[in-house]
């Protein structure tokens, strides 16, 4: 009895650890957001460049998806972690000696990279660690523990940037010591592959695909996923701008606050609705990104900070409830046997809602008007909104 007490308690270490880890690997990828403004005016660099350098961490995130995701599983979880740890600190010393554009492009494609690789590691680690007899658990833990990182991000940036000296370096060098931390914490944690490959075996042959008898069933949890994540990425790559020019709040900690507020209350609603089904959270999602989107767009017209703040409450919910919905119906439906490539393919739907939403977004700014843009986004939402809960109703995951 005392020896299984005894290991519950070293597994729950060990799974705390991991989940920190993880969180403090995503706070690399939103740190930057509140400091967006503050680079473009030492750069001088345009919307539509600050919307690519976002886009740029995306790639990143997809070459250590596709080519480097199993890495963990043939080498074990820590020797995944912590390359995955290094190239964050390569990144975080980028960030901090950056002397031009070039520079954050360079920073934000390894940042990309960095996460890619932890977040598939950390989240079979604590798949393992957690020891469940099912996997909804350990999927809502590391799910929150992505969005408590990113909610921790534009805190960090947007403080240090408005009340401490050096705003683009002194972030970074904080940061960098919580690298470095959870580095050595990560030594401590066991090993859960057994019989891992030596270097030199490694098999990096991208695996993607969709198996014929369930591809109409995961067109309503990718699409979902694809609408949920390009609603957040508007939030993480341009809330500052929007403050700045349409609601004239130019101070770092308020962009850093407002999206720390959509990705927190994210976390909240991954970690409270346990009850909610997941077909039902991802419908509820769906509801909730229509008012989210349309009082966006409201807030910028009517110039309101309370109704952007209410919109990013709301973007929050549906962020939580999309991500962890959309996610469990694709697990429902995936082959036991194909269950890497199928969740391969829905992640590649996350990452392009990330930012080839973005992208546009900056183009048509540059063409017609930011707000001609905004307002075409939240129609875009709208319709795949709409479409995703269309053919969901129509092919519903077999119960």
């Amino acid at each position: 009895m005392h020896n299984a007490k005894l290991n519950r308690a070293r597994n729950f270490t060990a799974l705390t650890i991991v989940a920190v880890a993880l969180a403090v690997m995503f706070v690399g990828a939103i740190l930057p957001t509140p400091l967006y403004p503050l680079y473009q005016h030492a750069f001088g660099f345009s919307g539509i460049t600050l919307t690519l350098i976002y886009a740029v961490y995306v790639l990143g995130n997809l070459v250590a998806l596709l080519f480097f995701g199993r890495l963990a599983d043939q080498f074990g979880r820590r020797s995944a972690m912590l390359p995955a740890i290094g190239i964050g600190i390569a990144s975080t010393i980028v960030f901090a000696a950056a002397a031009d554009t070039a520079w954050l492009f360079a920073a934000r494609a390894l940042s990309g990279f960095s996460t890619g690789l932890a977040a598939g590691a950390a989240t079979a680690w604590i798949a393992e660690l957690h020891g469940g007899t099912g996997t909804g658990a350990a999927s809502r833990i590391a799910a929150a523990a992505n969005f408590f990182g990113c909610a921790a991000g534009p805190i960090l940036g947007g403080v240090l940037a408005q009340f401490a000296p050096w705003p683009l370096r002194l972030p970074f060098v904080i940061y960098m010591a919580l690298l470095c931390a959870v580095a050595g914490a990560i030594l401590f944690v066991p090993e859960t592959v057994t019989n891992p490959k030596r270097f030199g075996e490694a098999a990096l042959r991208p695996r993607l695909g969709v198996p014929r008898p369930i591809r109409l069933q995961f067109v309503s949890p990718a699409v979902s996923g694809f609408a949920t994540f390009s609603l957040i990425g508007f939030y993480a790559a341009l809330i500052p701008n929007l403050l700045g020019e349409s609601l004239h709040q130019t101070a770092p900690a308020v962009a850093g606050i407002v999206v720390c507020e959509v990705f927190g209350i994210a976390s909240i609603a991954i970690l409270s609705t346990a009850w909610l089904g997941s077909h039902a959270a991802m419908f509820s999602a769906l509801a909730l990104l229509l008012p989210a989107a349309w009082l966006l767009v409201g807030a910028e017209v009517v110039h309101s900070l309370p109704l952007l703040l209410f919109a990013a409450a709301l973007c929050g919910i549906a962020g939580g409830l999309g991500y962890r919905g959309s996610l469990e119906v694709i697990n429902r439906i995936a082959p036991a046997d194909q269950r890497s490539e199928v969740v391969s393919s829905y992640l590649i739907a996350l990452f392009a809602g990330n930012s080839l939403p973005v992208i546009g977004i900056g183009l048509l700014s540059a063409a017609a008007s930011a707000l001609v843009a905004h307002a075409v986004f939240a129609a875009v939402i709208t319709a795949l909104a709409g479409f995703a809960a269309l053919t969901g109703v129509k092919y519903p995951p077999v119960i």
